[in-house]
């Protein structure tokens, strides 16, 4: 029976619990053999990566136990953390193990054979990407390897670490690939013929969207590489992924046209052509090392993800360039393509289902489930029914966002009430947000509470030229375009202009800060482990190597624009925060130290503003352990309350103080 209860305290099936241990999605997805073999979160054990491995008769084992932890810390986001191979006597899998970071050799039915030693320099050796060459006896991986104590005290190589173990106590009996005269490679890989070898690489100060190179080097018969040379990249120009095909064809996704578009390259000559022209992204941000958004299957076919914003598998004849989209219900596929003669394999979801790991025959072209299928955790009628929208920000630019309306069949406002919005904001920022179901988002629509999910300039999916409206704008075009898009809600009579929030961790929880000191739009903000003081962040070594050097391309050279850094940071701006806020921080993230909040916080005090400051032991960047994301859940929802003016049912009041 619907009943007449304000916006954000109606009844809802859907707790923090049920939220929390749904957090997260199945990655790096594998075959090995006629196995399939991926990793899955567990927010319940302490939020570790688990291996899980899909037996040919379609049973699934977790052969790896709590506190195996599969999941790498290159550039601290990681990348994929495991490769696989079948061997004569069963598969042979090599992991990364999160707590001390070596490389491990498995075989199912035996203890994991340490193949890499521990180092007690700085934050010692880590691994990451790795590819199994059985005939050479080795594994080839992106080696990290810290110098020194401090966040750029690294060096990276391409690494090949050899299988039989003899490296686990021999730092010299791991052979380097690449010299290390660049700061960040991904990628190798080796040509059919064993003669090539590619990969990408990229220097301070550009991030890996900015601009790449793809490199080249031939492999001598001692497996050295020699005679290294730039195909393809520069400065202006991002090389994402590149493959061998079965027959010795080299491909690459690049956006030289403005568009990550598949080009076959010519190992001679660098000479690109663009496989199928269009102004859709086929690749996308490097944030974890090891994606992949295309990979060969069948004879000379290619498994593709394209697409403007969402992207959805296809498979694309490089002959003709005629694209086929795979049919299906889903709306988002990972980048982690996988594939196996005729097979391909990713994670996929849609708006109405979790993410699934699917397997598609390009035989038949029938695609099923064959893992994590999606089950209803609550009844879909409580489940929002997102809408794409874009709508017009300053000067008439696009501004793309997602919009998750209030649904619950067992309530209704009183009448003449609009909903309160809250207005999430992605991280990043160089990254984007699908529409994809969200039982995190759901457990604030199903209680009366509007979400709209922003793309801001600056998101990828777009085109590079959408990506770089943030160039040197950071803290004013994303703040800008999620005004536009709260102003837009409330103008058209879909939310209550009185009762609208913020919320944004990481490059998210900058915006938020941001939005919280710059405007008076918002009637309160949540901000998990953020960036608060742009000086501090970028100049005194309070991140990590990946993105010491971000924001010049950001915000500008610090020793050029200065006043840039300071006047745009919230620790600056503090005394014009005129809402209630909740931060968030993990105490063991290295990317946004808690420091960035403790100068912000010591900077509000006396303002008389209500806020509260909640942190996490255990936790880095990002939350994945269950009891934390109740807490975070739940305090959230009791801001709302105490700002909007509801009482929640079941949650715990927050002390906010001044």
């Amino acid at each position: 029976m619907t009943q007449d209860v304000p916006y954000g305290a109606w009844p809802s099936p859907i707790g923090a619990v049920t939220a929390a241990s749904h957090d997260g999605s199945p990655e790096f997805v594998g075959f090995v053999g006629d196995e399939v073999w991926w990793t899955e979160p567990r927010p319940a054990e302490g939020g570790r990566r688990a291996l899980v491995r899909r037996l040919a008769d379609g049973s699934e084992q977790r052969p790896l136990p709590a506190p195996w932890n599969v999941r790498s810390r290159v550039m601290e986001y990681g990348g994929r953390p495991w490769a696989g191979t079948a061997a004569a006597d069963g598969p042979l899998i090599v992991f990364v193990d999160f707590a001390d970071q070596r490389l491990y050799a498995y075989r199912p039915g035996a203890e994991p054979l340490p193949l890499t030693p521990v180092s007690a320099v700085g934050d010692g050796l880590r691994w990451v990407d790795p590819q199994i060459h059985p005939d050479r006896g080795e594994v080839w991986c992106v080696l990290e390897e810290f110098t020194g104590d401090g966040p750029s005290d690294v060096r990276r190589v391409i690494a090949a670490v050899p299988l039989d173990g003899s490296a686990a106590a021999d730092r010299g009996a791991v052979r380097e690939l690449t010299d290390g005269a660049d700061r960040f490679v991904t990628g190798p890989r080796l040509s059919p013929d064993g003669r090539q070898a590619v990969w990408i690489a990229w220097n301070h100060p550009l991030m890996p969207w900015d601009g790449t190179e793809l490199k080249l080097a031939q492999v001598g018969q001692d497996g050295a590489f020699t005679g290294v040379r730039t195909l393809i990249g520069g400065p202006e120009e991002s090389v994402a992924q590149a493959e061998w095909t079965p027959g010795g064809t080299l491909v690459a996704a690049t956006d030289r046209t403005g568009w990550w578009n598949l080009h076959r390259v010519d190992p001679g000559t660098g000479e690109a052509v663009n496989l199928c022209p269009r102004q859709e992204e086929f690749a996308g941000p490097l944030w974890k090392l090891g994606y992949r958004w295309f990979a060969p299957v069948g004879e000379g076919l290619l498994a593709v993800l394209h697409g403007v914003g969402a992207q959805r598998l296809a498979i694309l004849d490089p002959a003709t360039g005629e694209l086929a989209d795979v049919p299906g219900r889903w709306t988002e596929w990972a980048a982690g393509l996988a594939t196996s003669g005729t097979r391909v394999l990713d994670v996929a979801a849609s708006a109405r289902s979790s993410s699934e790991i699917v397997e598609l025959d390009t035989r038949t072209g029938h695609a099923r489930v064959i893992g994590c299928a999606h089950q209803d955790t609550v009844d879909p009628a409580y489940v929002p029914d997102p809408t794409a929208r874009t709508f017009t920000g300053p000067g008439g630019r696009e501004v793309h966002a997602y919009v998750y309306p209030p649904r619950n069949p067992e309530a209704a406002a009183p009448a003449g009430e609009l909903p309160p919005y809250v207005i999430w904001v992605h991280g990043g920022p160089t990254s984007r947000v699908p529409m994809v179901l969200d039982v995190e988002i759901a457990y604030f629509t199903s209680r009366g509470i509007g979400v709209a999910e922003v793309n801001y300039g600056g998101s990828t999916g777009y085109g590079r030229a959408y990506r770089e409206r943030l160039r040197e704008q950071w803290g004013v075009v994303d703040v800008e375009d999620c005004a536009a898009v709260a102003r837009a809600l409330v103008e058209e009579g879909t939310a209550d202009g009185a009762r609208l929030a913020i919320r944004g961790g990481s490059a998210g929880g900058w915006t938020t800060g941001a939005s919280l000191t710059s405007t008076d739009l918002y009637a309160c903000g949540a901000i998990s482990f953020p960036i608060l003081d742009l000086t501090g962040w970028s100049a005194n070594g309070e991140t990590h190597d990946f993105e010491s050097r971000y924001l010049e391309s950001l915000v500008g050279p610090l020793a050029e624009v200065p006043d840039r850094y300071r006047d745009r940071s919230p620790v600056n701006r503090a005394d014009r925060v005129t809402a209630p806020f909740l931060l968030l921080q993990g105490l063991d993230d290295v990317i946004c130290p808690p420091v960035q909040c403790e100068r912000f916080l010591e900077q509000i005090a006396g303002h008389g503003i209500p806020h509260a400051y909640l942190t996490f032991e255990g936790e880095g960047h990002g939350f994945r352990r269950q009891e934390t994301i109740i807490a975070c859940l739940e305090a959230e929802l009791s801001l709302y309350g105490q700002v909007f003016g509801f009482v929640p049912p079941a949650v715990p009041r927050l002390e906010l103080t001044t």
